[in-house]
């Protein structure tokens, strides 16, 4: 029978099932992850809200919601833009302006804004906002200054009617209102719970923002088209030429009432587009190393084919066509579980809060076929690069290379990896010397490189192991561990097809586990030593205005303090390698000198009574990271994107737990939606003296509560791990698999020569631990190689591991070691037998 190359590509995906179920189940996995993750990238990237509130607007100006930092000049400028913490407002002279537009029947200045009302709280529009969400009076009239407009729900919690004066609290303090109406919330009203609308003039005041609007909804005359509707955008576009306003039509609009939808767009571009560049490498490498293994485990075929007259053309065909006819349907079925888990994923997500709950997934033919293209070239290249050799070489030569394997590897590969190695040491010194995300990104450079110059000189590596490892096993005595010892040594690329994806998994799951639990470790710790008030008070709707005043006046009081918690951008950085990070700020109600009666912030430089209009203090780390100290000013955006440049007057060492940058907090002033104090604490007095101010706890009851801010990220970390640790460890299974299977003669030929089924399964007991004990060294080492910096660069301390966990790691690589080598070991011997 003639054979051409699709036929001994059929023929060997017919007789040599084995390793073509391995390399199929490894191509599948990857386009699992792969997909899934091009999934949430192309969701980021096309992420829209449809518009609610401004649905009956067909334009809206609002400002720009990104800080942007410019760097270098010329060919090498660039622009980084970051989602502004708060929101960016506009001039409500812009309102006159496109009033004046042609077509133009009104544009009214919105604004969203919270209110308490005694204990409760209501959300705060002004009256004009009725044009365009639909509400309408059910009994009185619209408000005039001084007067409010309640629905049935807020009107309910202040028992109060048309006529009744209630008493509100806003950002201009506390004041009477009458109630001149009631009303029923519109289609577009989206805010939940009690509602009250005040007069448009008064608005901005009691917002806290003078002159400034959420955004300016721009009503058409007469209705509207889609086409009256692009030339209205189009003129009031026009008209605001040069004042930095945005103009937005369609679902543009639903980007301004929605400010979570940048957040969302960047949570899900960085899973999509970052981690899923990690884990598509990380599916490159063990993809590689499946088929790499699977050619040459058919090293003897490929030389017996040579023997009897195939060219090295058909040979590399013959591959290729392997390639072609497993992984196309790999790829495939891999997609469909890869869709299930981006649904699950993005659903995680809204749960906890980073995806709103408007933003649809979707799912399109694109990151499908990148995944199976990916999976499909990956193997291509594997394998030629696997079959190269076998298909250049002379049939002779490749007779005996089939027979004994080569005890070097290629030099183009041996040159690459010692590169790779260099590069990683390189970066993990640079990553010791430099502090915040710079060492967080050298450090991803280190577990990158150093998995590279695994994958590249596994072979040496492997070998390595195999002598220091082989020499305990020797040292038994016993047979079956001197063979053990001696296959491991014979038969290094086998050994390091296994070990290299157990590296991986340890080292993956390793660096994002335990950067969680040391942030963790070190935040808690920071709040626990940095709390020293006797009594916390917290409320849901913020502390009242004259919170602080009134505890101060409690008997028995020492010191009071409010503190106001928010966001401000920070460029890091040097050169023209510069960011905006964030970091926690708090507005300090009170004098730095009580602050530190209440808060022990660990100052290491300057002091903290010099706090106040146009000074800060920061933390250590991010004063490292921006390059500043004690004198200097620092670069900074408010939460709305307003700059300004602080004088450092003061670097402390508990940033991480409590607040990066702490300011007075008249600096924040017109720069927050809500200005009411989020804290209060409190030395001295009695708790049940401080329990109408809000709910009291004690230093160690509030300790807990900054962990709830990293609740995010710490699920991504433990996600991700899980993802890619599990993707690794399926492939550490695979791997395993295919190499017993392969070795059916083997094993058939021990028990031949005498060998017991008990020694036969001991021997592998011991290879499998070998390899279970090879993967974890390496991957602890390469975790620690990363996390090291990194830990210090972001925090200062020494990453820290928990026993339980990491003994939790080591067990499941042992054990699945074990049933991988095991359980397909003891089907063999048994078909055999039978």
């Amino acid at each position: 029978m003639r054979f051409g190359p699709n036929g001994l590509a059929r023929a060997a995906v017919r007789f040599k099932p084995a390793s073509f179920a391995g390399t199929f189940v490894a191509l599948m996995m990857a386009a699992l992850i792969v997909s899934a993750c091009g999934i949430l990238l192309e969701t980021g990237v096309r992420a829209s809200v449809p518009p609610q509130r401004y649905a009956g607007a067909p334009v809206v100006v609002a400002a720009d919601q990104y800080a942007r930092l410019v760097t270098g000049s010329g060919d090498s400028r660039s622009e980084s833009a970051v989602p502004l913490p708060d929101r960016a407002r506009v001039d409500t002279a812009l309102a006159g302006r496109a009033e004046r537009v042609p077509g133009v029947a009104a544009a009214v200045p919105d604004l969203t804004f919270p209110v308490r009302l005694g204990e409760g709280a209501l959300t705060g529009h002004g009256w004009g906002s009725h044009l365009f969400t639909g509400t309408s009076l059910t009994s009185g009239t619209a408000p005039r200054a001084g007067e409010v407009v309640l629905d049935a729900a807020a009107a309910r919690a202040a028992k109060a009617g048309p006529g009744d004066t209630v008493t509100l609290e806003t950002a201009a303090g506390r004041a009477d209102f009458r109630v001149s109406g009631l009303a029923a919330p519109g289609p577009g009203e989206t805010a939940e719970g009690p509602t009250a609308w005040f007069s448009d003039a008064r608005s901005p005041a009691l917002a806290g923002h003078p002159g400034r609007a959420d955004a300016i909804a721009v009503l058409a005359q007469d209705g509207g088209s889609a086409e009256r509707d692009t030339g209205l955008a189009a003129g009031v576009r026009k008209a605001l030429a040069g004042t930095g306003a945005e103009i937005r039509t369609g679902d543009g609009r639903g980007a301004v009432e929605n400010s979570g939808l940048a957040y969302a767009e960047e949570t899900l571009t960085g899973l999509g587009g970052s981690f899923g560049g990690i884990a598509a490498l990380v599916a490159v490498f063990t993809m590689s190393g499946t088929v790499a293994l699977s050619v040459a485990q058919r090293a003897r075929e490929f030389a017996l084919l040579r023997a009897i007259g195939a060219t090295p053309r058909q040979i590399r065909r013959a591959v290729a066509c392997e390639a072609l006819l497993v992984a196309p349907l790999a790829g495939l079925i891999g997609c469909l579980p890869g869709i299930g888990l981006a649904h699950w994923w993005f659903g995680q997500l809204k749960e906890r809060g980073a995806v709103p709950d408007a933003v649809e997934l979707r799912v399109s033919w694109i990151p499908l076929v990148v995944a199976v293209s990916a999976g499909l070239v990956t193997a291509l290249a594997a394998g030629w690069a696997a079959g190269r050799r076998p298909a250049r070489i002379k049939p002779g030569r490749a007779l005996a290379e089939a027979s004994v394997e080569r005890s070097r590897p290629g030099v183009i590969r041996t040159l690459i990896g010692l590169g790779a190695l260099v590069g990683g040491a390189f970066f993990t010194v640079f990553a010791a010397r430099s502090a915040g995300d710079d060492a967080a990104n050298a450090a991803l450079g280190v577990v990158m490189l150093f998995m590279l110059a695994v994958a590249l000189l596994g072979p040496l590596v492997a070998r390595l192991c195999a002598a220091l490892l082989g020499l305990a096993l020797d040292a038994r005595g016993d047979a079956p561990a001197t063979l053990a010892a001696a296959n491991s040594r014979t038969n290094a690329r086998r050994l390091a097809s296994a070990i290299t994806p157990i590296v991986l998994a340890t080292a993956f799951a390793s660096t994002l586990t335990f950067m969680h639990t040391s942030e963790s470790r070190v935040a808690a710790g920071q709040v626990r030593a940095g709390t020293t008030a006797d009594h916390v008070v917290t409320h849901p709707a913020g502390l009242s205005a004259d919170a602080v005043g009134r505890a101060a006046r409690t008997p028995g009081v020492q010191a009071a303090v409010g503190l106001l918690d928010t966001q401000v951008l920070v460029p890091v950085g040097s050169g023209g390698d510069r960011w905006l990070q964030g970091a926690a700020a708090q507005g300090v109600t009170g004098s730095g000198a009580l602050l530190g009666r209440v808060q022990d912030l660990d100052v290491r430089d300057g002091r903290l009574d010099r706090i106040g209009a146009g000074r800060i203090a920061v933390d250590r780390m991010l004063a490292r990271s921006a390059g500043v100290e004690v004198g200097d000013r620092l670069p900074m955006y408010l939460p709305d994107g307003t700059r300004t440049s602080p004088e450092v007057v003061a670097v402390y060492g508990r940033g991480i737990g409590l607040a990066a940058v702490t300011m007075d907090r008249a600096a924040l002033d017109g720069h927050v939606t809500s200005g009411f104090a989020t804290t209060l604490l409190v030395r001295g007095g009695d708790a049940k003296a401080l329990a109408p101010l809000g709910t009291v706890t004690d230093a160690a009851g509030h300790a807990v509560g900054p962990t709830a801010d990293r609740e995010l990220n710490a699920w991504a970390n433990y996600t991700m791990a899980a993802v890619l640790g599990g993707f690794a460890a399926l492939a550490a299974v695979n791997t395993l698999v295919m190499t017993v299977l392969d070795r059916r003669r083997e094993l058939g030929m021990l028990r031949l020569v005498g060998a017991t089924r008990r020694q036969v399964m001991a021997m592998l007991r011991w290879e499998g631990l070998l390899v279970a004990v090879a993967g974890l060294a390496l991957g602890t080492a390469i975790a620690a190689a990363t996390l090291f910096p990194m830990v210090r660069g972001l925090t200062g301390e020494s990453p820290y591991v928990p026993p339980l966990v990491y003994g939790s790691f080591a067990a499941a690589a042992v054990g699945l070691s074990l049933l991988a080598v095991l359980l397909p070991a003891r089907g063999a011997l048994r078909a055999r037998e039978g």
